[in-house]
């Protein structure tokens, strides 16, 4: 097939920087949930939408692992190039091995670009929230923790992945 006759279904959404997606995403639903809070109130849109989307990312990571051929956290790593593409996200590795990885943002253009749309408030629902249940879906005995995110303005992000047990 070529590329002038790929249809639209063809496209491989997963190939396109996540910044970018998560921008065309912030233009779509961020006035949706607005109307949402002012018809439902605030807490309530915002509840849902989040709950709607830690459920898509936890499908997510399950692809992603289906896709991988295998669910260890070398190769989640090694898929993460979608997310940092276009220098969305500047980090600084603390440790890693097989079974932890330990790292800081220190820049993230994701928080950058929902500041620049008014989004602040929503950015943190569209891309943090996705933070926990992503790695999930992608093993459920992967866990991460965090305490802080530039988004919600701290300095900068603490991600500390670890797998325990079996896949």
């Amino acid at each position: 097939m070529t590329e002038s006759n790929r249809s639209f279904t063809d496209t491989d959404i997963d190939s396109m920087p996540v910044l970018v997606r998560r921008r065309i995403e912030a233009m779509v639903l961020g006035p949706m949930i607005r109307a949402f809070q002012e018809e439902f109130g605030e807490q309530k849109a915002n509840r849902v939408a989040q709950r709607v989307i830690e459920k898509v990312a936890q499908d997510q990571g399950e692809a992603m692992a289906k896709r991988a051929g295998a669910n260890d956290l070398t190769t989640y790593l090694s898929n993460k190039g979608a997310w940092t593409a276009n220098n969305a996200l500047e980090t600084e590795t603390l440790e890693m091995d097989e079974k932890r990885y330990d790292y800081n943002v220190t820049r993230c253009r994701y928080a950058e670009m929902y500041r620049e749309l008014g989004m602040q408030d929503l950015g943190f629902i569209f891309s943090c929230g996705r933070d926990f249940n992503f790695p999930l879906g992608f093993n459920k005995n992967m866990k991460l923790t965090r305490t802080q995110t530039i988004m919600q303005g701290a300095s900068h992000c603490d991600f500390r992945y670890k797998v325990d047990g079996g896949d």
